[in-house]
């Protein structure tokens, strides 16, 4: 949910005044935070009663074609190019549709998506549309991993309860994760989806050769635990983070624990974890 009174550059990224010293190849270099203001506004211009549209009153709009009856979403035309330019007129869609492809999942985003990872990042068929929405995507069953959100898969629309008109207003979740009432309802929004109680899956009895795969994975992960334990640079990218991770599998578990800096890979996961990945 969005900060009441947020920032367009969040103060987590507004460097302090000052200047630190790097050393690199054994040379001392001089480095000083500055900044480059490049603030502007731009308007949505016939795009604002779509964007108004999910600000205001949580429906989705779509522009149809008065001669074919096309229903183009997000309205990005007023004139049909299928019908020698015939007008189009705003047109309420469905807030619920299918996936069209398989999309994509960012994990680690930049910083102006920070916030938003991890998401998925595909187009959604509404009913009652013929072309695709761009969405994000999102799982109430914990963090977003591949096979969750596929082609046809159904999802939802649902509202951000902050909404400031931008198109990151909406995404979609899979309707199996929702009630048939959230599913039905129109204007559903983030807060009204129980996000604090994931339903961890089931996993099954390993083989003896997923066991054989598992701890191969697990000395190549301890591996790599190791070299960027002897990092500088990685080792400073995960400063003063706290985080006990608990890693499930048919082969079996195990812990990941970061300590301001430090990475260390148990063979015991955590009793208290912060996070479960299920594999």
């Amino acid at each position: 949910m969005r900060k009441h009174n947020e920032k367009v550059i969040p103060d987590i990224y507004n460097p302090n005044v000052g200047s630190e010293v790097e050393t690199i190849n054994g040379q001392n270099y001089l480095v000083a935070n500055d900044a480059m203001y490049t603030f502007y506004k731009r308007t949505k211009g016939e795009f604002s009663p779509f964007f108004l549209a999910l600000r205001d009153d949580k429906k989705v709009l779509g522009c149809k074609c008065q001669e074919c009856g096309l229903v183009r979403v997000p309205p990005f035309l007023t004139h049909c190019p299928d019908c020698n330019f015939a007008p189009t007129e705003l047109v309420e869609v469905d807030q619920v549709g299918v996936m069209n492809s398989t999309p994509p999942i960012t994990y680690f985003a930049s910083s102006l998506f920070a916030d938003m990872a991890p998401y998925g990042r595909g187009r959604v068929i509404l009913k009652g549309a013929d072309t695709a929405l761009s969405v994000n995507l999102y799982t109430t069953t914990g963090i977003l991993v591949p096979g969750i959100i596929k082609k046809g898969t159904e999802v939802k629309i649902v509202f951000r309860v902050e909404r400031i008109g931008e198109v990151s207003d909406i995404f979609c979740v899979p309707t199996a994760e929702l009630t048939p009432e959230q599913v039905a309802k129109k204007g559903l929004l983030e807060s009204e989806i129980d996000w604090e109680h994931p339903q961890e899956p089931d996993i099954s009895r390993a083989s003896s050769e997923e066991n054989a795969v598992f701890n191969k994975a697990l000395a190549e992960m301890k591996s790599v635990i190791n070299e960027m334990n002897g990092n500088t640079r990685a080792r400073k990218d995960i400063a003063s983070w706290k985080r006990d991770i608990l890693v499930k599998s048919r082969g079996g578990q195990f812990g990941i624990f970061i300590n301001d800096g430090n990475i260390t890979l148990e063979d015991k996961g955590p009793d208290s974890p912060d996070f479960v990945i299920v594999s």
